[in-house]
């Protein structure tokens, strides 16, 4: 499976949450998830790797500079 990055904003996590599920269990899923401003930290799959994103690169957090990295370098993209 190609590299997933999925960007997450609080008014569709439900829905972006299921189907980061069904990916997680596709074999060699690489998935990504940037949890946009204001959204709320939720449980995702092991495997998945979450980010936040921020104004410093502290732990965990990313900055935009970061996020266009990641944007570029992902199979797919996808903005929810």
């Amino acid at each position: 499976m190609p590299s997933v990055l999925h960007l997450l904003k609080a008014d569709s996590a439900s829905h972006a949450l299921a189907v980061i599920e069904r990916q997680s269990r596709e074999p060699g899923a690489a998935l990504i998830v940037v949890l946009m401003r204001g959204m709320p930290t939720p449980t995702l799959p092991s495997g998945v790797t979450m980010y936040q994103l921020g104004e410093n690169s502290a732990e965990g957090t990313l900055t935009y500079s970061e996020l266009l990295d990641l944007i570029f370098s992902a199979d797919q993209v996808i903005s929810w």
